[in-house]
């Protein structure tokens, strides 16, 4: 099984991964991961830690001579913005001035902050909403470029764009945008949509939203290409990766949604108007299905059709016309805190759903393939294949 674990908090003085599980022999591009990582700053409607902020991993072990050993690999991402933190973050006991202390009592709604300090104790919420922070999530898209690297070996593609912002578009009854418009979609648009017209719109919006002091969530689509069906299992419901797939792209900060599919419409249809009739035809083609709208899913297992994943962005909790809250300490009502904050977050969502997307089926490939070395899990692949091929 690939995992893989994160440590860090936003100010602190880095993130650090380690991903576990890779077999010996898959080649490694720092640039590539470093891509993934710049990719995620990306996004119009973000806000000023992208300016700071220019993210890039270091491999501390696991990777030799471009190539993985088998062994943990564990990466780390400074964070720039540390130097102004260093006494409000420093980890040996410390006197902060109170006018310096960056203490925070007032605690965000829709943020961790009081249910954490509740849980833990703390009565300064900056202790939890360093973690908190969806700055972890770069830690993500450094594992998940890990993964990518893996899949790419196989010939398996990720990718994902962002298919409505606020209320734009109005309907998502719609047909899935395919495969060569997503992956056509240039990483230097200002909100990686597939419709140049819609994203004129999103841009509107997020205009608006900023103006108004308020934030926009939206929806964005992982989709992956290339998989063999036989991933996952319908045995229980800890190996039905369809499960493994909604847990980890829920676990997305400000993530209150997951579609596999086209779910949400489909429950809204009769099943004769859902359900993908299955063909077939002589290889290379063998078993298909005539449309995809269980989005390359069925029983918990890949079909072999495109995998398609949803994630519902809820709009960002820290907003700067601040809403009501209490503080903590004197029970008085008061603004909530504010910290920096984006607008909106929904393109560099979809890269977070990338990687984490990427994990699962990465880790679904150890499983069924195994392998310690890339060569011996190439030759079960194949061989599988083959398998299929005769069936």
């Amino acid at each position: 099984m690939l995992t893989f674990s994160t440590a860090g908090e936003s100010h602190g003085r880095a993130l650090v991964t380690i991903v576990e599980g890779m077999p010996a022999g898959v080649p490694i591009d720092p640039a590539a991961i470093n891509h993934q990582l710049w990719r995620r700053q990306q996004g119009y409607g973000r806000g000023g830690r992208m300016k700071i902020e220019r993210d890039a991993a270091e491999i501390l072990s696991g990777v030799r001579h471009g190539e993985t050993l088998g062994s943990p690999i564990a990466l780390l991402i400074e964070n720039r913005d540390h130097q102004n933190w260093l006494d409000v973050m420093a980890a040996e006991p410390r006197e902060v001035p109170d006018d310096k202390s960056r203490r925070v009592t007032r605690p965000r709604p829709g943020h961790a902050d009081l249910v954490g300090g509740l849980k833990y104790d703390r009565h300064d919420l900056r202790d939890i909403l360093e973690r908190a922070s969806a700055r972890e999530t770069a830690a993500r898209v450094a594992a998940g470029a890990i993964a990518r690297q893996l899949l790419a070996t196989f010939d398996i593609a990720v990718a994902s764009h962002v298919i409505a912002l606020g209320s734009v578009p109005e309907t998502m009854d719609s047909e899935p945008v395919p495969w060569e418009a997503i992956a056509a979609v240039g990483d230097d648009r200002p909100l990686r949509c597939a419709d140049p017209e819609v994203e004129a719109l999103m841009v509107a919006a997020v205009d608006d939203a900023r103006g108004a002091g308020d934030t926009l969530g939206g929806i964005f689509e992982v989709v992956v290409r290339g998989l063999p069906p036989g991933l996952g299992s319908h045995t229980s419901w800890t190996t039905k990766l369809d499960g493994r797939l909604a847990q980890a792209v829920m676990s997305i900060h400000a993530v209150k949604g997951v579609e596999i599919g086209t779910a949400v419409t489909a429950a809204r249809l009769p099943g004769s108007a859902v359900h993908d009739e299955i063909t077939y035809a002589k290889a290379p083609a063998g078993f298909r299905r005539s449309s995809n709208r269980a989005g390359g899913l069925e029983g918990g297992v890949t079909s072999g059709e495109e995998l398609r994943v949803r994630g519902y962005l809820k709009p960002i909790a820290t907003l700067r016309t601040r809403l009501r809250s209490v503080d903590i300490e004197t029970k008085e009502p008061s603004d909530a805190a504010f910290e920096r904050s984006d607008v909106t977050a929904v393109p560099a969502a979809g890269v977070i759903g990338e990687a984490m997307v990427a994990m699962v089926v990465a880790s679904a490939m150890r499983e069924k393939f195994g392998g310690d070395s890339l060569s011996e899990m190439r030759r079960n692949f194949d061989g599988y294949r083959a398998q299929i091929a005769r069936y």
